[in-house]
């Protein structure tokens, strides 16, 4: 083994070629008003 990694393509990837995606969120936490409105109901 070597002691440094082969970064020879990292470094000529080309970012261009990435599609853009749009990122959503799935499990949104809770706001601070909904915590404690389930706190107060139990």
């Amino acid at each position: 083994m070597c002691d440094k990694p082969d970064v020879k393509e990292v470094e000529s990837f080309d970012k261009s070629k990435l599609k853009k995606t749009v990122t959503q969120e799935k499990n949104s936490l809770p706001s601070k008003e909904t915590i404690e409105q389930e706190k107060a109901a139990s």
